[in-house]
Formats: structure tokens, sequence, C-alpha cells
């Protein structure tokens, strides 16, 4: 579980900051290489658009690293905006653990 109180990088932190500024990458460069609009890669780095297994594909090919890599970070991002949501924590503290069987 996350305890950490600082929010994780997002996707587009880590699209950017990683990636695309020390490769001197733009969106639209990104775009072509991952064959996608260049809309798909603005929201990416905007936080409009979480990773899904297709995009992790791509992006770990693209940058010849891992797909988990990328949907680890989309991951850590949706736990900790989950924890910290008033709302999800009302629904997360309504539930109850099931009793195991003696």
């Amino acid at each position: 579980m996350l305890t950490t109180k600082r929010k994780p990088a997002s996707i587009g932190e880590i699209l950017l900051e990683e990636f695309m500024e020390p490769l001197g990458l733009t969106q639209g460069a990104l775009a072509e290489a991952m064959g996608v609009q260049r809309k798909h890669v603005n929201e990416l780095c905007n936080g409009h658009r979480s990773v899904t297994a297709p995009t992790a594909l791509i992006l770990a090919r693209v940058f010849g690293n891992s797909p988990d890599f990328w949907l680890n970070v989309q991951r850590r991002s949706d736990l900790w905006d989950a924890m910290h949501s008033p709302r999800e924590r009302e629904r997360i503290n309504r539930a109850r653990p099931l009793q195991t069987a003696a």
C-alpha cells in the first residue's frame, strides 16, 4: 500500500522529464514514432489520458523498456489518487473484510 503523502510522478511528468526532454522529442515526433495522433500524446503529457495496456506496449517499443514500467507508473498514480480522494476513501472504508474460516 502507498503510505507516502507525496503524490507519485504522473505519466506525463515521467514521459516529459525522463524521456522526451533528454531525447529532444516533441509531442509531434513522439506521436509519429508511436503511430498515434498528436492529441493522444498531448493528453498523456497533460494528465488527461491514462496509460492502457496497448499504450504501454507501444511506449515500451518506442523507448526500449518494458510495458510493466509504464503500467506501474499508472498504477501508482491511480492508487494514490484513490487513497487521497474523499469520495473514494468513503467507499473504501465502507468495505468490510470477510471472516476467514478457522
